[in-house]
This record gives structure tokens, sequence and C-alpha cells, in this order.
């Protein structure tokens, strides 16, 4: 294997553990918001007993822990401009305590990231429709997902989009 090649796969396991660790803040916040647990119980709970682990015979994926910890931090501590900035991008009639409840975490997973500088807004747009796909493979929740993170990261970074 070159040093290319080692580069290319060490990438592509990078982008594969922030895949995991957005996959389970979608699961944390859902945990959360249904069980009223707190985000350092849930936070614990997945990283000891999901993260690479093997329960009753399913094999959860590693994940990028020190992600997942960001993405569930921003998304509590910044749920309200998250919340407001969905409800902006849904339809009057829908606002966002009327959607299904793993929709909404994932709105408040992905806005995390959308918040925050660092991964281009496109990039997390395609990684949580990946997500909603996962949740919802037969619907047509990711089309929905994909038109309201579009939404919520022109407003979040418009200089991404040349606003």
């Amino acid at each position: 294997m070159t040093v290319d090649d080692k580069r290319k796969a060490a990438q592509a396991e990078k982008r594969r553990l922030k895949s995991a660790a957005r996959l389970y803040a979608v699961q944390a916040l859902y945990q959360m918001e249904s069980s009223g647990q707190t985000v350092e119980r849930v936070a614990r709970e997945f990283e000891t007993h999901r993260f690479g682990m093997v329960v009753d015979e399913v094999e959860f994926s590693e994940a990028d822990a020190g992600h997942f910890r960001v993405l569930l931090d921003n998304a509590v501590n910044w749920q309200a401009r998250i919340d407001q900035m969905t409800d902006r991008a849904l339809a009057a009639a829908w606002p966002i305590d009327r959607i299904d409840p793993v929709l909404r975490a994932l709105f408040r997973a992905a806005g995390a990231e959308l918040v925050a500088p660092g991964t281009p807004p496109k990039v997390v747009i395609n990684e949580f429709v990946d997500v909603a796909k996962a949740f919802f493979p037969d619907g047509r929740e990711p089309k929905f997902v994909n038109a309201v993170l579009d939404h919520m990261a022109r407003e979040a970074r418009p200089e991404a989009f040349g606003a």
C-alpha cells in the first residue's frame, strides 16, 4: 500500500467515524427527549455501551466520540436557536414541535453542526440526508430533510452559498 493509499484510507475511516457519530447523535437526542435523561448520562451510555460493542448479536459501529460529544453539546446549548431556524424552514402550519421526534432530533443534530464553523454545509446536508435514509428508507422524509436543512444552512452560513 502506498503512502497515498494509506492517507486515503485514513481519510475514509475518519469520514466513516464521523458519519457514525452523526447517526448516534440523532439517536441520543431522541433518547434524551423521550426519556428526559441528561446529555451527560446519554453520552456516557452511548460511549460505554454502543460504540464498537456487540449487544444481543447486534454489532454497533465505532464512532468519533469527540464529534458525537460536540454535536450533543451544541444541540443542547443552542437548541433554542436551532429550533427557531428549523421553524423558519418549516411550513407555518408545522412548527418543530409537531413533527416526528426522530426528525426533530435529526434537525437538532444537523443544526448543531451547521451553526458551528468547520464542516461545509453541503457536506452536513448530505450526511444528515443519509441519516434520514437510515431511519426512513422507504419514505419521503429524506427529501423533506434535504429541503429543511438547505434552508437552515443558508440561514446559518450564507457565505457558503455565495450570499
